[in-house]
């Protein structure tokens, strides 16, 4: 039996796609941890979740919503993950010490696990959860590129192992990525021992109900969303979909996800008008997904890949960190058509979404067949696969020495 320590950052989008890795190591026999927000691993995991608490931040990561390009990810460093790291770092440390592990898993966020997992000579891998930093962006910014790694070294000098260099966030002993070349291309990785295995699609528990039997089964079914994290960007956005797909009425149902209640509309209403529009606080994304024709997002990386791999086309109207390059990914490689979040008025999404949903377009069909490459990849069980075969090769190396 093997003992794995996942370590997370307090974000949805970067657990999600590990949950069905860590079930299908135990269903191999082998013993799964957690280290993070206790609270909402649970919600995901479930409640018999072995988890070891870390310190979180008191708040929110509350950025302006106005903050894009190279200012927002200096911000989304500088102000959350490099103070994460320092209050995830002892938790992390406890957990070593406490479950004594054999690999630790760490999000490429969550680079306390790398740093800690350093320090006592334990092997890591990374989980990736976005396919835009693998072909490294920041190589054509280089002074962000030279900040970012002086961050890098004085959490190194504090909770990591001084005597190495490499990018906490790109382990030496192997990089797990939940996307593949149907999406990312051709472009060359600068970084060794990546395994792609596609999006790690497993069961969630329901988080919500949703009124499935309201859904017009003589119209096209389109889903509005702009993830967890940008409620706060979204009013004017989320005003011109609704009137978009109010125009679109006829031959499209259109289903406006509103974490933040943006739109004004009560809770226990479907949604303006008479058209059917659903209005939702939250839907159970993977369970709509097989329902819907087309998907109008922020360009999240697990978003993308969730609507892909059941075949569904794309309008991507990208915000911030890596949305921009997903998005771009996803139009070269033909599933989707891209729109300005900052100034898309609603006849432009409606033409968008027109765009994707007209089969001559031929985004359906792209969709399609990156969502097979996804499904051939493995997903969580090519994960589990890579896991178990470092993890061998560890205790091989450690009983030899």
């Amino acid at each position: 039996m093997t003992r794995l320590l996942f370590v997370v950052p307090p974000l949805v989008g970067h657990t999600n796609p590990l949950l069905g890795v860590a079930a299908e190591l135990t269903r191999r026999g082998h013993r799964v941890a957690w280290a993070g927000y206790g609270e909402l691993i649970r919600r995901l995991a479930g409640e018999d979740a072995e988890v070891h608490e870390t310190r979180m931040p008191d708040s929110d990561l509350g950025r302006p919503p106005k903050l894009t390009g190279p200012a927002a990810f200096r911000f989304l460093w500088e102000d959350f993950f490099a103070p994460l790291a320092g209050l995830m770092a002892p938790g992390v440390d406890s957990a070593i010490r406490e479950f004594r592990p054999d690999l630790v898993v760490a999000d490429q966020h969550a680079v306390a696990g790398a740093l800690v997992a350093e320090r006592h000579g334990i092997p890591y891998v990374t989980s990736v959860t976005t396919s835009a930093e693998l072909t490294d962006p920041l190589s054509s910014m280089p002074k962000v590129e030279a900040w970012l790694k002086g961050i890098f070294a004085s959490l190194r000098a504090e909770f990591g192992d001084e005597r190495c260099s490499g990018d906490p966030r790109f382990s030496p002993h192997g990089i797990v990525a939940f996307t593949g070349r149907a999406l990312l291309g051709d472009a060359p990785l600068p970084w060794d021992g990546v395994h792609m295995v596609g999006p790690a699609i497993a069961p969630r528990a329901p988080r919500c109900d949703f009124p499935y039997g309201e859904l017009d089964p003589g119209r096209r079914k389109v889903l509005v969303t702009l993830g967890t994290a940008n409620a706060d960007a979204g009013g004017r956005f989320l005003g011109e979909a609704v009137a978009a797909l109010e125009g679109l009425r006829e031959t499209v149902q259109g289903i406006v996800v509103d974490p933040g209640g943006v739109l004004g509309v009560p809770r226990e209403q479907t949604g303006p008008g008479q058209s059917g529009l659903l209005v939702r606080e939250y839907v159970p994304q993977l369970d709509l997904l097989p329902h819907l024709d087309a998907v109008v997002c922020h360009g999240g990386h697990n978003t993308v890949c969730e609507s892909l791999w059941h075949g569904v086309p794309l309008v991507l109207a990208p915000i911030r960190d890596d949305q921009p390059i997903v998005s771009g990914q996803v139009v070269d490689a033909g599933a989707g058509v891209r729109v300005r979040f900052n100034r898309v008025d609603a006849p432009r999404l409606a033409a968008a979404v027109t765009s994707v949903l007209d089969p001559a377009g031929g985004h359906k069909e792209a969709a399609e067949a990156i969502g097979r490459s996804f499904r051939e990849a493995g997903g969580a069980r090519a994960a589990a696969d890579h896991l178990d075969r470092i993890a061998a090769q560890a205790a091989n190396y450690q009983a030899a020495g």
